[in-house]
């Protein structure tokens, strides 16, 4: 395991678990930094989208992806009222990725192991000398298998769909529970079935089931055992 003085977080687990809220909290609580890899991800379909590149089109995504690391177009900026605020180029695009099209569209880009070795790169690079709590789907498992804290964060399929569609209806879109449990369950089979990088719990995560606690219940326990690390 890498010496660090301060630890590297994962928060692995798949969509609609409650991942961003509780990694948000967490990141506070420690004052760490909070990086959303899934966010990346978004936004890489994003880019493609408005560079016209087909999100099927691995090489071309790949190109997409190089150039907007390689330009340093792809910040995310700490931000007190929403943890963390994603600008691409000159644009904060927080709200833009996060529509269930963009949330199709990372799920579809993220299967190119180009494109996640051009994102696994920045990622790491980021959370290196750890203080840094990392969301996302492989970050136990491919991007910091040595982070000194893992946990795998879940809930039963139709708890996570609900969150999802209070959260799209407050924002004012348009969309039924049913609609939204199904792309709950297409996103589950995508990611755990895709050949680079499957979403799976890694060996030494720590597995939560929060369909039955509240954000606050979740945050205290990953606070808890990350602040009884061994120093």
């Amino acid at each position: 395991m890498a010496s660090r003085i301060r630890p590297i977080v994962a928060i692995d687990g798949p969509a609609g678990a409650g991942k961003s809220a509780v990694s948000r909290r967490v990141a506070d609580e420690l004052r760490f930094m909070l990086v959303d890899t899934g966010a990346m991800y978004r936004a890489i379909a994003l880019a493609a989208r408005r560079a016209g590149v087909d999100w099927a089109a691995g090489p071309e995504v790949a190109t997409v992806a190089r150039e907007v690391v390689d330009r340093h177009a792809l910040r995310l900026v700490p931000d007190a009222a929403r943890g963390l605020r994603v600008v691409l180029g000159d644009e904060d695009v927080s709200e833009a990725i996060r529509s269930p099209e963009m949330g199709t569209g990372a799920s579809k880009v993220s299967v190119h192991a180009d494109v996640r070795s051009v994102l696994v790169e920045l990622q790491r690079l980021t959370g290196r000398d750890g203080g840094v709590v990392l969301e996302g789907r492989d970050i136990g498992t491919v991007v910091f298998p040595d982070a000194e804290a893992k946990f795998f964060l879940t809930a039963r399929p139709e708890v996570r769909a609900r969150r999802r569609y209070d959260e799209l209806t407050a924002k004012g879109r348009v969309v039924t529970f049913e609609q939204t449990l199904r792309e709950v369950v297409a996103r589950d089979t995508q990611d755990e079935t895709r050949a680079v990088a499957p979403l799976r719990r890694a060996a030494d995560a720590i597995e939560i089931d929060s369909s039955d606690s509240t954000i606050e219940q979740t945050v205290g326990f990953i606070v808890a055992r990350v602040k009884a690390l061994p120093r």
